[in-house]
């Protein structure tokens, strides 16, 4: 049996999280919270519907949200809304989802099914359908070019899973357990979305469990090592090291006991034991600054535990980013040889030269210069990568990959990209 999927959803309008199709009350003014809450609750994927007004700008605007969404979050995230042409499903996977969909009840749409699968693979698009008879007359080219079908009318769902052989996600209102289990019995729909998981999000590890037990196979995680098992101190907690799980920074070190350790792992939000205030502490609780499970292991001693994480704000109660920012030693020379930090030192130097010129600067100068001198020698250094290529020293070809990456970055700072959006968009492909 296929492993199934709890997807709750965001309803994105005017860059907030609404209740749905029909409804803006106002669910939370921060979407991105929303998305982190879903993740740390065990949700699989995020199914993100744009319900921006039908104007360039708020589209945009609504795009930049979804981005931001995608980067914060360490689930799939697939979107869905304000498609109409093959420009608009590119702009929803550039933004970080993991799938766009398809609304069948548009022809325009349907007419496009074909190309965008064939530009961005079949397994990035959905085809979203409200009934059967959308579904029913397109069997054919959606399962050739289509990765799943999105289900909206959920009274038809266990009939309309026979007509197409495709993976189906529901969308369903809040229904009984009972209907629950035997839709989710079905052999080819793969996922459960909606108002049911939505308004549920604190019980799916409870769903996961109870399908389990009625041998429906779902993501449910289990505890790798009891409380039992780990080495504790003379308190009788563990150390636990934490580390930002985007850039492997070191961001603070706390202590669990067994409560705080099953809390963490339940809620998936970084939950501790102040010893100076002798109580369980969740991290962000009055700060907002919360921290969000991304994975645990343990030493070879198993008497620290180490949590990557995905952190909200600073870690710090001081405000910095890192409760490490104060220098006790360091050598004079040091060379750094991790190449994204090599290519962040770099760039924040190029960076600071657009914010504080300095006389004599090369990189001023190009600044200086504008967009296509940038450009004219973006190219240049291109073709000499290409001339340095049929040199047999390999020290040429190394010395002008550097002045073509240079000269990169002071495109990326002219046009505000970051190398963490370069570094997402390479590990998508």
């Amino acid at each position: 049996m296929k492993v199934k999927k709890m997807i709750p959803c965001i309803y994105l309008y005017n860059q907030t999280a609404v209740k749905g199709f029909n409804d803006y009350t106002l669910v939370d003014a921060n979407p991105i919270n929303l998305a982190l809450y879903y993740a740390a609750n065990d949700a699989d994927v995020i199914l993100l519907f744009d319900l921006s007004p039908n104007e360039d700008e708020a589209h945009e605007a609504a795009l930049d949200e979804i981005k931001a969404i995608c980067e914060a979050v360490n689930i799939p995230v697939y979107g869905a809304g304000n498609v109409k042409r093959m420009e608009d499903i590119k702009k929803l996977l550039y933004a970080g989802c993991a799938k766009a969909a398809l609304n069948f009840s548009k022809e325009s749409n349907i007419a496009i099914l074909e190309e965008v699968s064939k530009k961005f693979g079949k397994d990035k698009i959905i085809v979203s359908v409200k009934d059967s008879t959308e579904l029913s007359g397109h069997v054919a080219e959606i399962e050739e070019f289509a990765d799943s079908v999105l289900f909206m009318y959920h009274k038809e769902i266990i009939d309309a899973a026979e007509i197409c052989k495709l993976p189906y996600i529901s969308l369903l209102p809040e229904i009984s357990l009972e209907k629950l289990i035997e839709i989710f019995s079905q052999e080819n729909i793969v996922g459960i979305s909606g108002e049911v998981i939505s308004e549920n999000v604190e019980n799916i590890k409870n769903l996961k469990a109870i399908f389990a037990e009625n041998g429906i196979q779902t993501t449910l995680k289990k505890i790798a090592m009891p409380w039992s098992e780990i080495k504790k101190n003379s308190d009788g907690m563990v150390p636990v090291v934490v580390q930002d799980v985007k850039t492997d920074e070191v961001l603070m070190l706390a202590y669990m006991n067994e409560e705080a350790y099953l809390k963490t792992l339940d809620t998936g939000v970084m939950t501790y034991y102040s010893r100076s205030r002798d109580e369980l502490w969740v991290k962000g609780l009055t700060s907002g600054h919360y921290q969000y499970l991304q994975s645990m292991e343990i030493d070879c001693d198993k008497d620290t535990i180490l949590c990557k994480v995905i952190q909200v704000g600073a870690a710090c109660h001081t405000g910095n980013k890192t409760c490490f920012y104060t220098n006790l030693y360091s050598k004079e020379v040091r060379k750094e040889h991790n190449p994204i930090k090599v290519f962040e030192e770099v760039f924040d130097v190029i960076k600071d030269r657009k914010v504080n010129p300095k006389e004599g600067s090369y990189t001023n100068y190009l600044f200086d210069k504008g967009i296509d001198k940038i450009l004219k020698k973006l190219g240049e250094e291109a073709t000499e990568i290409v001339i340095a290529a049929k040199n047999p020293n390999p020290n040429e070809i190394k010395y002008e990959i550097s002045d073509f990456l240079y000269h990169c970055m002071v495109l990326m700072a002219e046009k505000d990209v970051t190398w963490e959006e370069i570094c997402e968009e390479l590990a998508k492909r």
